[in-house]
């Protein structure tokens, strides 16, 4: 095994749980995988969704880093106290699974990143709610994804979001306005108390922000992962996330030869 390989550190990927036809399946996007091989420079293992999982103390013992992917299903509503939805397609397993690593990897200081539906777990899983559907509490369309155009074109760069002067974010991009690719009918409401805003779009929704006090611990509601390769926020992003997982691990390695 090459050198370079075995050092990375392991970063746990939340998976979705879905049916295709009788199968039961724990999935996630290769894009993700691959923008955290690339660009992060670690080694990514997937973590199933179950709710038969009664314990996360393992997984957080085994990897220096955690990634909350975007997927198709929507957080529960009764996870933040919202109205219930029947027609809104919801994974309940993953649900259970990142809201409990989310909140134990902030307990410890792991690095995690979360993008999307991580997103929106993210504000919940600090006390925050959601809008069940931005577009109808008075959101712009540009959010909305368009399941008829090819995967190309859908993720294209949707709209410009304004970054905090002092943010990671404006830190890493040089600057104070992006143009990203977000994709989501969820949005945030009540922002949970110990999240900090990073990013708005122009009708401001908020769509990113970061766990104040913690090394590296950021949500962006938009999809880094598809434009890593072109896009210079999306590469140092995911470069930051690596770094910040090789101090992690480095840390706690360190601590363990101690004792």
């Amino acid at each position: 095994m090459h050198d370079a390989n075995r050092n990375r550190p392991l970063v746990g990927v939340v998976c979705d749980r879905f049916f295709v036809g009788e199968h039961d399946l724990h999935s996630a996007k290769h894009s993700y995988v691959r923008a955290l091989m690339a660009g992060s420079c670690v080694s990514p293992v997937l973590i199933p969704a179950s709710q038969d999982i009664d314990s996360i103390e393992g997984y957080l013992d085994g990897v220096s880093g955690l990634l909350f992917p975007g997927g198709a299903s929507n957080v529960e509503a009764k996870r933040y106290g919202g109205p219930v939805d029947a027609g809104m397609l919801v994974d309940p397993d993953r649900d259970h699974v990142a809201l409990e690593l989310m909140r134990g990897a902030a307990a410890c200081g792991m690095p995690f990143l979360a993008i999307c539906r991580g997103f929106q777990e993210m504000n919940v899983a600090f006390g925050g709610t959601l809008h069940a559907d931005i577009h109808a509490s008075g959101h712009s369309a540009d959010h909305l994804e368009d399941i008829d155009e090819d995967l190309h074109t859908r993720y294209r760069y949707r709209h410009d979001v304004e970054l905090i002067a002092t943010g990671t974010l404006s830190s890493l991009a040089g600057g104070h306005r992006v143009r990203v690719n977000s994709l989501h009918r969820q949005g945030v409401a009540a922002l949970a108390p110990s999240l900090t805003i990073e990013a708005r779009a122009s009708d401001g929704l908020i769509e990113a922000y970061r766990l104040s006090g913690h090394d590296f611990a950021l949500g962006v509601q938009w999809h880094p992962e598809a434009m890593m390769e072109s896009d210079a926020l999306s590469r140092a992003l995911f470069e930051a996330f690596g770094a910040s997982c090789r101090r992690y691990a480095a840390l706690r390695a360190a601590a363990h030869h101690e004792s």
